[in-house]
């Protein structure tokens, strides 16, 4: 069932984030395998004929994790990407890096980090990506529980390219031999696309403009 991978509830929103009803909580659990792969993954894609792909546009959303069903610091975590990975985040111990884990949350473009944090639990990480589709540019703004956005990382080239519908709000976790599947749960909230003047507050523009 939906329920197994996706909830929604007012308990999982960013309690700052007055725009939003709702928040969702995202699952990667023992059936989450992709078409009989051995990647999990669990995401929502956009349903929308809405220009999201063209111009400079603000990917806005909030993400959170809890000491309950933690996502694992052994493996990588690929979080809110396109298709192409042009720009994602990314936790858990990056594949090919030395060591057994990684604590950090990552923002990375064509999968170098230019960005990080130590990801700990209950703390709110308000995001938006600044993608301009016509200069082959992103940015990073960024912010914690209610405080509201900056941006942290200027504009950096990348090959910056969506159809629309593969932006993907949820997690791919890539597999690791050894390592045993747990459940585990992200947290989003505030996920909304914007052009025009960037929307700094964490309570959003109200009503978004698409």
């Amino acid at each position: 069932p939906v329920t197994a991978y996706v909830n929604l509830s007012p308990s999982y929103k960013n309690p700052f984030d007055a725009g939003s009803k709702q928040g969702a909580k995202i699952t990667l659990d023992r059936t989450a395998y992709w078409n009989g792969q051995n990647m999990r993954r669990t995401e929502l894609i956009p349903q929308t004929t809405a220009p999201i792909n063209r111009g400079k546009v603000y990917y806005h959303f909030s993400l959170m994790r809890k000491d309950v069903n933690a996502p694992a610091t052994t493996r990588e975590h690929q979080i809110a990407f396109f298709e192409s990975h042009f720009t994602e985040l990314k936790s858990g111990w990056l594949s090919g890096s030395p060591g057994t884990e990684d604590t950090k949350l990552r923002w990375c473009v064509s999968g170098q980090t230019h960005w990080s944090v130590e990801w700990e639990a209950d703390v709110w990480h308000n995001f938006a990506y600044e993608i301009d589709f016509s200069a082959g540019t992103v940015g990073l703004w960024h912010s914690e529980n209610g405080e509201p956005l900056k941006r942290v990382v200027d504009p950096v080239r990348t090959s910056a390219s969506s159809d629309g519908k593969d932006w993907h709000v949820g997690v791919l976790e890539l597999p690791r031999s050894g390592y045993n599947d747990f459940d585990e749960d992200f947290y989003f909230s505030g996920v909304y696309i914007e052009n025009g003047e960037i929307t700094t507050s964490v309570s959003g523009p109200g009503e978004s403009p698409y």
